[in-house]
């Protein structure tokens, strides 16, 4: 296995709108995420996943581009990312962008031009005089009619994101321009946007389909990896960058064809396998979470594939301690708990904003509070269902995008100390004891734990390139080996919320979050989420 830096990064993604706002006006911007790159230094990242600070409508938040080549005015301007790029460069930090290719917003100029008629443009998209039966997903028909016109045009996501139509050459091109143009501003790669969807094989009528109806003609395309192909030799391999993608609906077979070192598609990919351990078939639907479900998940990746892109957060995703721990009654356990889990597995580990004090899901209390296009479109669908307003308020509060997108909990102040002004999304009220003001005071407590694991992992080799191998172990406690070149890591995790037998292992305690020394006894009891890390 080569080495490559990304293989070693540890990435931190940023949600721009909701990390830190520096002029008061409730949106988190570029001279904000500037502020903080110290603290985002000594956290130990060495890379920023920064979610779309592009030209933008907003209906999406920031995933509906209207303007590539362009930053946001509430984001601040192109010589602030030009700085964010320099600043967070000298203190060794890169940073990826988003890379939203399978549709941009209906603002864009090129929408615009199609809608006007013109023939160059509207071959940029699908129009059709006919739609067919596919799903979207964010609910409803993937179809919307032209304003004025018998003609319909196809929108995987929200009717405000027309689909871009890959079989048109002028569109490679147009992004191939975009995609150089931030790679020589010093980028140093991109995090691509349901890359595994963007070629179309046919817009035939679909086959009925749990997740989605017309899925079958595109999905993982073989055309779809020409494309990312092409997108390799023509514009990455010119760069000392990386991609990883997010890729829906793959198995780790499907993962290994779009990041397989001698394919040249992607380096890594975001399965989605483990965030569907608590799902019936479809994410609203939620079943009682089990550990071990997620385990089987997580162990399937790690013997199957290569190398993994490891997460437990991001901006689509509920908070992984109110998800997979107990963030009322052993929310520091959890916290540490899952950031052993995240740090230790064999790949490259992505940590988002907030996951490293423990933030929790959001406190809504109304429908009204949500702002996340998706959530509001599955709101109108179920209330055609026989389901009680409650059950459709706990449905919509527990997976909810916007879980994720509350704003950054810096102090205990009235705007938590993330703005001066009023916050764009509702801020938390646990933020006046979760915070990281609050954080920095305990030297046992989350902050201090990551940043503890951090720099044993950037010292680890077998942490960082070591081979996986699960140990046997209780239901529930995932005990696994990392080695390389003589150099050998066991984590043991008890991801119960209840006491278990600690599986035999040998070796030296190193890591632990529980504050006492532990025999290698493999009667030794652990205690809820507690975490233990032997140097064998």
């Amino acid at each position: 296995m080569n080495r490559e830096w990304w293989r070693d990064a540890i990435v931190y993604q940023i949600y721009p709108r909701s990390f830190m706002d520096s002029n008061g006006d409730g949106i988190g911007d570029i001279p904000g995420i500037i502020s903080k790159l110290d603290y985002i230094e000594k956290l130990g990242a060495t890379c920023i996943w920064l979610s779309p600070v592009y030209a933008s409508p907003d209906y999406d938040n920031g995933y509906d581009i209207s303007d590539y080549k362009a930053i946001h005015p509430d984001f601040g301007t192109m010589e602030d990312f030009d700085r964010l790029v320099r600043e967070a460069g000298e203190r060794g930090i890169k940073i990826i962008m988003d890379l939203v290719i399978n549709h941009t917003s209906d603002e864009h100029e090129w929408f615009k031009r199609a809608l006007a008629g013109e023939k160059k443009y509207r071959d940029y998209y699908y129009f059709r005089e006919k739609r067919n039966n596919w799903g979207s997903f964010f609910g409803g028909r993937a179809w919307d009619k032209v304003p004025g016109e018998d003609m319909y045009y196809l929108h995987l996501f929200s009717k405000k994101q027309p689909d871009l139509n890959w079989h048109n050459p002028d569109v490679y091109n147009e992004i191939c321009d975009i995609m150089r143009f931030w790679l020589d501003k010093g980028i140093a790669g991109f995090r691509c946007d349901v890359i595994n969807v963007i070629y179309k094989n046919s817009l035939d009528k679909g086959k009925k389909h749990i997740a989605l109806t017309g899925i079958e003609h595109y999905l993982g395309t073989e055309g779809n990896h020409e494309i990312l192909r092409r997108l390799n030799k023509d514009v990455l391999s010119n760069y000392d960058c990386f991609t990883v993608g997010e890729t829906v609906f793959v198995d780790p077979t499907q993962a290994n064809l779009l990041m397989g070192e001698d394919r040249k598609e992607l380096n890594m990919v975001f399965g989605f396998e483990h965030m569907e351990c608590d799902c019936r078939k479809l994410k609203w639907f939620k079943r009682a979470y089990a550990p071990e479900r997620l385990i089987s998940a997580l162990d399937k990746w790690q013997r199957e594939c290569e190398w993994n892109a490891n997460y437990l957060e991001n901006h689509d995703q509920p908070r992984s301690v109110s998800r997979f721990g107990d963030e009322e009654n052993c929310r520091r356990e959890s916290a540490q708990m899952l950031c052993a889990l995240n740090l230790c597995l064999r790949g490259t580990p992505f940590i988002y904003e907030g996951e490293e004090i423990g933030m929790t899901n959001g406190d809504f209390k109304k429908a009204a509070e949500l702002k996340d296009v998706e959530s509001k479109n599955i709101n109108r669908i179920l209330r055609r269902f026989p389901i009680t307003r409650a059950k459709r308020l706990k449905m919509l509060f527990r997976t909810t995008r916007d879980n994720a997108r509350t704003p950054m909990q810096w102090d205990n102040t009235a705007g938590g100390g993330f703005t001066e002004g009023v916050p764009w999304l509702k801020l938390n009220g646990n933020h006046e004891w979760v915070n990281v003001e609050n954080e920095e005071t305990y030297p046992d407590g989350i902050l201090s734990f990551y940043r503890k694991l951090i720099a044993y992992r950037k010292n680890s080799e077998a942490l960082k390139f070591g081979d996986y191998n699960r140990l046997p172990s209780e239901k529930g406690v995932y005990a696994f080996e990392r080695s390389c070149n003589g150099n050998k890591v066991i984590a043991v995790l008890n991801m119960n919320g209840y006491e278990e037998r600690m599986p035999a292992v040998t070796g030296k305690l190193v890591i632990s979050n529980c504050g006492r020394v532990l025999s290698n006894d493999a009667k030794t009891v652990m205690k809820p989420y507690e975490v233990m890390i032997f140097e064998a």
